[in-house]
């Protein structure tokens, strides 16, 4: 089977290639166009051999793929997960890709990994895993390259052993190859919370947009990782009551509302929202079903699917997660009246602030955290009036209508630049 005409949706490759056959369709552009956005630009595999801390050596994969290269240098997060295969980089650095265009960011699309559970490893063994990857995928990357930022499973720690262990190489230091440092290493004030601020500035616009008031209004998050956590309270902090939330561990439940401040204390201690005191216990399938107003997905790809998208009563479904729904739960969700706001857009703030950061460290000057705020808002409420207004004037969903206008810009930015030879 030919996967770039495969009806196939079923990972995230097939799905991020389906939802660029319908723009490029709507679009009217040629199969060329298609086939140069359906494939990566340039793909890096790459072992990974670590000495482990009883002295045992273990041989493990690491990925980094650049979707596009046409609009700026690669941009796009390593993860550190079991789940990390090359297709899901592919389809996680073209989204990325789709992502930059869309918020008018000057970069292409990138994605990184390396296949391992970081629970599983010392600190000592993730550093030294972290170097020698960067070490083995440094003559692709670098500030007018490609650009790593954390991810699932890496932090600002990471992004500080790789930007080290690049400057040692370089003979210099190097601040711009990486994003989402600590701010002694000239980090950007606001990146840790961008990509959660961002998403709930959009819920918070997805509510008026469906004409339900804040303080009305209800809210769960699937996932209570980086992303989820931050939104959940910036929901709570707006008025949303946040009923639900989950992570690897189970759901817990509240009908009046969760104390999202003493359970952030439960999870630092507890290191999981499971036993919460303020809440029941519920099957984490299901937070995905429950009657409330906004529906964060923030975890992983591929949770709604034709087999659960019809039962979801969400009114509005806010994208953290990358993929977090597929093709088929797409038309369901778009044939029951949900408004789907997309992943390429809702999670955009980290992306944003991490383009900011790469600013900051290239002027040596760097802004206050109100500016950041100030400045990231400014960006996701301006796309988000324009993607608004364009899916309606086209009577297309949010998603079809913000892969159109990415895919849109960079074929026009390849029309440009033209081809080579």
């Amino acid at each position: 089977m030919n996967p770039l005409t495969s009806s196939d949706t079923s990972t995230p490759l097939a799905s991020a290639r389906h939802q660029l056959r319908e723009a490029i369709d709507h679009l009217g552009y040629d199969e060329g166009t298609y086939s140069i956005l359906a494939n990566a630009r340039r793909e890096l595999t790459v072992s990974v051999p670590l000495r482990r801390d009883d002295g045992s050596i273990e041989t493990l994969t690491g990925y980094r793929v650049q979707h596009n290269l046409s609009r700026g240098p690669a941009k796009g997060g390593i993860r550190y997960s079991p789940m990390v295969e090359l297709d899901e980089v592919r389809a996680l650095a073209m989204w990325m890709t789709w992502k930059c265009a869309l918020l008018r960011v000057p970069y292409g699309g990138a994605k990184g990994g390396i296949a391992l559970d970081p629970r599983q490893y010392s600190v000592g063994e993730l550093e030294r895993i972290t170097r020698r990857y960067t070490s083995e995928i440094a003559h692709f990357i670098g500030p007018d390259r490609d650009i790593p930022a954390p991810d699932v499973g890496t932090d600002e720690m990471t992004m500080a052993w790789m930007m080290d262990t690049f400057s040692v190489n370089a003979g210099h230091t190097v601040l711009g190859v990486v994003t989402g440092k600590p701010l002694g290493l000239g980090g950007s004030r606001g990146r840790a919370s961008a990509t959660s601020h961002g998403i709930g500035h959009v819920s918070l616009a997805a509510l008026d947009h469906v004409g339900v008031a804040r303080t009305g209004a209800t809210g769960a998050v699937q996932g209570f990782g980086k992303v989820g956590r931050g939104a959940a309270v910036f929901l709570a902090d707006a008025g949303v009551r946040v009923v639900a939330v989950s992570d690897q561990y189970g759901a817990i439940f509240n009908s009046n509302g969760l104390n999202i401040a003493a359970l952030e204390q439960h999870v630092d201690r507890e290191g999981t929202v499971v036993g919460f005191g303020e809440s029941d216990p519920m099957d984490a399938d299901a937070l995905l079903l429950l009657d409330v107003t906004v529906l964060v997905p923030a975890a992983v790809e591929g949770v709604l699917t034709k087999a659960n998208a019809g039962d979801v009563r969400a009114r509005a479904i806010v994208e953290g997660a990358n993929g977090p729904t597929t093709p088929e739960a797409d038309k369901l969700l778009a044939d029951n009246g949900v408004l789907v706001v997309p992943d390429i857009f809702a999670n955009a703030g980290g992306v944003i602030v991490s383009y900011f950061e790469w600013i900051q460290s290239s002027q040596s000057y760097w802004w206050s955290e109100a500016d950041v705020e100030e400045k990231l808002k400014e960006r996701m409420l301006h796309t988000w009036e324009q993607l608004r207004d364009r899916a309606e004037a086209d009577g297309r969903t949010l998603r079809a209508t913000a892969t159109a206008i990415a895919v849109e810009r960079v074929a026009d930015a390849h029309r440009l630049r033209g081809l080579y030879p």
